[in-house]
């Protein structure tokens, strides 16, 4: 049982980055290997009463390659960061390099019942944002059932 306090919370992202890369498997075994993703952007989840908030970081990354698809309680990032230009014929050696490049593909689970069709995302200075509102989800809610006599 996960406690109470900042262990549990950095267990719960570490079993959550876990089934995101699961999950990233998964699509691309279902795609039939085709989508090799580079790299995986950080991403949060938050909620408020009303929303829940999905941002990613993708800095570099050209929007008109971004594409966000909700699938099956999941919902798809996908996208690329192409190295900068000044690289190709610089002359310059590489000496040290920590920015990954390439195709990127993240599912990220919801964690509520949303509301899809009102989705909205938008990308500015590098972070994805994505809102969607919740809906009620009465599965699993506690409900008395009167029972009758025949």
């Amino acid at each position: 049982m996960i406690g109470k306090g900042k262990g549990a919370h950095l267990e719960v992202a570490r079993i959550q980055s876990e089934i995101n890369r699961l999950f990233d498997t998964l699509l691309r075994l279902r795609d039939g290997g085709t989508e090799e993703a580079s790299w995986t952007p950080a991403v949060d989840m938050m909620e408020s009463p009303s929303h829940l908030v999905i941002e990613a970081e993708v800095p570099g990354v050209d929007p008109a390659s971004v594409e966000v698809v909700a699938e099956g309680g999941n919902v798809v990032l996908t996208g690329e960061r192409r190295p900068p230009d000044t690289r190709a014929g610089s002359g310059l050696e590489i000496l040290h390099d920590e920015r990954e490049y390439g195709r990127f593909l993240v599912a990220v689970p919801l964690a509520t019942a949303v509301n899809t069709h009102e989705a909205r995302a938008t990308l500015t200075q590098g972070l994805l944002r994505i809102e969607m509102p919740k809906v009620p989800n009465r599965r699993g809610q506690a409900r008395r059932i009167a029972v009758q006599t025949a």
